[in-house]
Parts: structure tokens; C-alpha cells; sequence
């Protein structure tokens, strides 16, 4: 099998152990074959069983997105990463964030280093969209839910006024206040009800608070 022919067998720039199998089929020894392909630099290990194709053989850069759905999960992109995406926050994220329901995960890798926080079940059920990078489907947080994560998981900042959670949302997260606006609060409260957190209901009050003033 040519590189071309891999490639027709795998369309996509992420994939797993199983779709390289199945491309390797005819293969007697198929991970002597994958061990020859990892050498040549034709694929590249992420983490165990999930691969990307190297750069000389990609079609389109991979997805991060995409490789942070499929290294732990269940999970989602959200937090700092998923906060930058929505365009909430200026800096730019170089570790993707996620949330799962399992244990905090680290997972440095070839392409870029992977971090997961946890959150309770009832609070990771909602507030997750599905977008799409070229056909390829992942699963990121909602802006609220992203803002709410990340409040959850800021667990030392003792924020317990209005103009705390503003001091931490302007100064500390560095949070575009017109963006802000756009939340729903009304999103906000179900999620702060299902992580049991006042610091969610603070946010929600400054929510409706700003967009009260922006239509005055």
C-alpha cells in the first residue's frame, strides 16, 4: 500500500487505531506496517491509538478540536481554549482546554499539550454545541458554558460581590464587555443551579445588568 492509497482509505487528518486498521486489512502483520509508517513520518502518534498523518502527507492542517475530543472523553473543548474560540477573551490558547466527568487529565503530545478539567454530571450535561472544521465534527462549549467551567474550576478566587466577579471578569480574564452582553443569563442560571455555585448567579445578575444599560 502507497501513501495515496492509505489516504483514500482514511480521509481524515485525525484518526484512530481502528480506522488504521481497517485501512491495513491486508496486511499479515499490520502493526509491523504501522510501526514503518510512524518511522517514515507518514503518520504521527498524538497518544496511544490516536494518530494524525505527518506533515509532508496532510491534506488540510489537523484539528485540535477534533484530537481533544478523541484523546479523553467523554469530554468537550471548552474553558480558556473554547473562551478564546468564542472570541470572549483576546489571547490566544495554546493548550486545548476540556471538560470531562472523568479525573483531571495532562496529556503532552507531539502536537500540542491536552488538558482536562472535571465537572459534575449534572453540570456537563448541558451547554455543549457540535461545530464542525472541515466536515469534521467536535463537540465545544456554549460561551456561557465556557465562562461557567471556567468559574467552577477558578475554585481560589473567593469572589462574593458583584464588583469581585467584575474585577475577576475584566482585569483577571481580561473578558470583552460587549461580548458579555450577548451571553443569555438565563443560561447561565441553570448552569450555576446544576454546579450549585452563587458565583454563577453573580455572573447572570451582571449579564442582565449590562444589557439593561445597553438598551438604555
Amino acid at each position: 500500500m502507497d501513501v495515496e492509497e492509505l489516504r483514500k482509505s482514511i480521509p481524515t487528518e485525525e484518526f484512530d487505531y481502528q480506522s488504521l486498521l481497517r485501512a491495513l486489512k491486508g496486511y499479515e502483520r499490520p502493526r509491523d506496517k504501522t510501526t514503518a509508517l510512524l518511522r517514515d513520518g507518514v503518520i504521527v502518534r498524538v497518544k496511544k491509538g490516536i494518530y494524525v498523518f505527518g506533515q509532508r502527507y496532510a491534506r488540510r492542517p489537523f484539528s485540535k478540536e477534533v484530537l481533544a475530543n478523541m484523546i479523553y472523553g467523554p469530554s468537550y473543548v471548552s474553558l480558556e481554549y473554547a473562551l478564546h474560540y468564542h472570541g470572549l477573551i483576546p489571547e490566544r490558547v495554546e493548550a486545548v482546554t476540556s471538560i470531562s466527568v472523568g479525573r483531571n487529565r495532562r496529556f503532552p503530545t507531539p502536537v500540542g499539550l491536552f488538558l482536562y478539567r472535571t465537572a459534575p454530571l449534572k453540570a456537563y450535561q448541558v451547554g455543549i454545541d457540535q461545530a464542525e472544521v472541515d466536515g469534521r465534527p467536535f463537540l465545544i462549549a456554549t460561551p456561557e458554558k465556557a465562562l461557567c467551567d471556567k468559574i467552577y474550576n477558578d475554585r481560589g478566587t473567593g469572589i462574593r460581590s458583584q464588583t469581585e466577579m467584575r474585577e475577576y471578569l475584566f482585569a483577571s480574564l481580561r473578558i470583552d464587555p460587549e461580548s458579555l452582553k450577548r451571553l443569555d443569563a438565563d443560561v447561565v442560571d441553570d448552569v450555576g443551579e446544576r454546579y450549585r455555585s452563587r458565583k454563577m448567579r453573580l455572573l447572570a445578575s451582571i449579564i442582565r445588568s449590562s444589557r439593561k444599560e445597553n438598551h438604555e
